[in-house]
């Protein structure tokens, strides 16, 4: 609510044209969070709440002032633990504008391999490894899903992993997994034109897991991180994958397309069938923008956290409390799983009309190796939002992005 209301009024300092800002932290004991939280949320507050997405525009910023600095006066508060938290701040913030940007991107100037690229030139920049698998390379590894979504698109799917590992000893391994749809037209299961109005967005859950592992080395979390981000383009074309195809995923597994517009669990089910044959991983995280459904059971502001394993959702929601990230656990009902049986394949990619948003998550569980611990993040509602929001702008909103970074650090803790 700080945090909320600190960017309330730091957008408004903005709008007026105020270009520095003087602000008092509250005596000790007027709040009950600790001094590094607030310089948290001072530094969260400014540099979410003024962000912009405008260079698209002939006049950027346009020609008045904004605001360009915040002088914090710490009072009695410990200095080193305000500076600390602003630190951490500018950094998680930074991170959630970085996953903005390419989310706000038009999907015409960010298909699979401008992604790719994208994450070569992190990979040359920091300690992060990258490797990209191309068409050819997803074909060997029989990853039927993720090609059959983008064998309608000009521009072919791509697998992009990206690796952390700590100086020190690491204390676990873990996969985040990232859905990325660059653009979703639904293909040939077409979605109406205003359901395409922001399908540029279907890819949030990739940029999360780019945006976190970026600034990795900078945080320097005693943790080893794997990212997978599935990257395809869902058009309708002359050679698209048809409803009552029948796909085979990198474990095996046959799926039976109903609907093509199901399409982000098909890249899923790729990308967790490969994290499943990792070594020493321990735990599977993937964020998508997946269904409609989590969006009609907790509106467009919270994410569903589903998952097998009740420690990993509760520590994902603790970590999502303290980024400030609305997010909620959803049951995964085990007898759910017989509306996802198909006559002709091991599975089909539908269920019926409630509880899809259950229906999805066990239709990924399909594909996470027996005792990977693995939760799975419906960011379907607030990845991209319609209107401003206090700090979170229109657009996208990087959601998931400060959460798995404050997961990642309290793993160290």
């Amino acid at each position: 609510r700080f945090r909320r209301y600190l960017g309330d009024a730091l957008v408004e300092c903005d709008t007026l044209g105020a270009a520095d800002v003087a602000l008092p932290l509250p005596q000790a004991g007027c709040t009950p969070f600790p001094a590094r939280e607030a310089g948290v949320a001072i530094a969260e507050g400014v540099l979410l709440g003024t962000y912009r997405f405008d260079r698209y525009k002939s006049e950027p910023r346009s020609g008045r002032k904004h605001l360009r600095q915040v002088q914090v006066a710490a009072g009695d508060a410990s200095l080193r633990e305000v500076t600390d938290g602003i630190g951490f701040g500018e950094t998680t913030a930074s991170a959630t504008n970085f996953a903005r940007d390419l989310v706000n991107e038009p999907a015409g100037d960010l298909p699979p391999q401008r992604m790719a690229e994208i994450a070569r030139q992190i990979g040359e920049e920091s300690k992060i490894g990258v490797k990209v698998f191309e068409p050819e390379e997803l074909r060997r590894m029989g990853m039927g899903g993720i090609l059959g979504v983008g064998q309608g698109s000009k521009n072919p799917p791509r697998l992009i992993q990206l690796e952390y590992r700590p100086e020190d000893r690491p204390v676990r391994r873990i996969a985040l997994i990232g859905k990325g749809l660059t653009f979703d037209s639904g293909g040939l299961s077409l979605k109406t034109s205003e359901g395409m109005e922001t399908m540029k967005c279907d890819m949030a859950g990739s940029a999360a897991v780019l945006a976190a592992l970026r600034v990795l080395p900078e945080l320097a979390p005693r943790t080893e991180v794997v990212g997978l981000m599935g990257m395809a383009e869902n058009m309708p074309g002359g050679g698209a994958m048809r409803p009552g195809d029948v796909v085979k995923i990198m474990n095996g597994k046959t799926v039976e397309v109903r609907n093509t517009d199901a399409e982000g669990r098909l890249v899923l089910a790729d990308a967790l069938s490969y994290a499943s044959t990792l070594p020493d991983l321990e735990e599977a995280i993937d964020l998508a923008t997946l269904t409609g459904a989590c969006v009609v059971a907790l509106g467009p502001m919270a994410a569903g956290v589903l998952g097998n394993s009740r420690e990993l959702v509760d520590d994902i929601l603790s970590a999502a409390a303290k980024a400030g990230e609305p997010m909620w656990p959803l049951p995964l009902y085990l007898e759910y799983g017989e509306h996802i049986k198909s006559d002709v394949a091991d599975i089909k990619n539908t269920g019926i009309r409630w509880g899809g948003a259950i229906t999805a998550a066990l239709f990924l569980s399909e594909f996470v190796r027996p005792g990977l611990r693995w939760a799975h993040l419906d960011i379907a509602g607030p990845a991209f939002g319609d209107k401003d929001y206090s700090y979170m702008k229109k657009g996208g909103s990087g959601v998931g992005v400060r959460t798995l970074i404050r997961y990642l650090m309290d793993l160290a803790a």
